[in-house]
């Protein structure tokens, strides 16, 4: 099987694939022409929420490539002021992504905002009733798979350790990159079966990754780009990857990862990279949310 075609098996038995579109950050008008594009070159995962505001688009994109829906992963997520309404929220998600069903509902972030305040958190509710009304959603074949997003150690040893925690999150999508390589968390998530997906697998846009000399090295050697070498990295590290981009020669490019290889010694350079950055940081949120301890 090649790259492009693997897939990763979840603790639900679904099989999500290794490589999909990233949509966040993506600017209006172009989300369409993105998806169109990536699934007509052989993508087969798509990767949207519902605060990106493009579910429309995405769903316009799906349409519009020819591919039959049943071929195609598609997440996306629970806003946070949408916490104590997540059936509605899915509806909603749905009838903008003109789909009957998701394969993937992650809680995008572990908190529970207040819609009326915004900096405000709701009192007496948070992420562990949040969980405990997704779980519900499995029953109505509305969506496939359930996860989460953005959580660390901490707040997933609260979940996983609440009464109410019946189904272990089949996802944890997080930030994955030798910047943010998060080994502790990884292995926790290993441990528990959760599956991690990388978003900003590359380090976001004008990323310093790209000209890091050990990585701009083994791309030279591998005659491939710096961020093709990222994304095999992350695959080979056993998680499925995100990359987002509009630019259909760029979407094209991140997927060629075929045909060739990293060593085990090549992964381990990369492993060895020391410099720490985020790119998605919490004090936007009314809660703390990364409290240091993927690493």
């Amino acid at each position: 099987m090649t790259v492009t075609q693997e897939t990763f098996k979840l603790n639900t038995g679904a099989s999500i694939p290794a490589i999909g579109l990233g949509t966040w950050q993506s600017p209006p008008g172009a989300v369409e022409k993105a998806v169109e594009a990536a699934l007509r070159d052989g993508y087969r995962h798509i990767d949207t929420a519902f605060a990106y505001g493009n579910e429309k688009e995405v769903g316009q994109g799906v349409r519009a490539s020819g591919v039959p829906r049943e071929q195609i992963w598609v997440t996306t997520k629970l806003d946070n002021p949408w916490h104590k309404r997540s059936a509605e929220a899915l509806e909603k998600s749905l009838a903008n992504l003109g789909m009957e069903y998701v394969d993937l509902y992650l809680m995008h972030w572990p908190s529970s905002t207040d819609p009326e305040d915004l900096k405000k958190h709701l009192k007496g509710w948070d992420f562990v009733d949040t969980w405990r009304e997704m779980q519900k959603l499995l029953g109505t074949g509305k969506v496939r798979n359930i996860g989460v997003s953005n959580f660390g150690i901490k707040n997933l040893e609260r979940l996983l350790g609440d009464e109410s925690c019946k189904i272990v999150p089949a996802v944890n999508q997080i930030e994955l990159h030798p910047g943010n390589p998060s080994p502790k968390l990884i292995a926790y998530c290993k441990e528990k079966g959760i599956h991690c997906s990388a978003y900003s697998p590359l380090g976001s846009t004008d990323s310093p990754l790209y000209k890091n000399k050990t990585i701009e090295e083994i791309a030279k050697s591998k005659n491939h780009s710096v961020q093709q070498v990222l994304l095999l990295w992350g695959i080979k590290k056993g998680w499925s990857v995100l990359p987002k981009s509009v630019n259909p020669d760029r979407v094209k490019a991140n997927f060629d990862l075929d045909g060739w290889d990293l060593t085990d010694d090549e992964i381990k350079k990369i492993d060895s990279i020391q410099d720490r950055f985020k790119v998605c940081g919490d004090d936007w949120l009314p809660v703390k949310v990364f409290f240091g301890d993927d690493e």
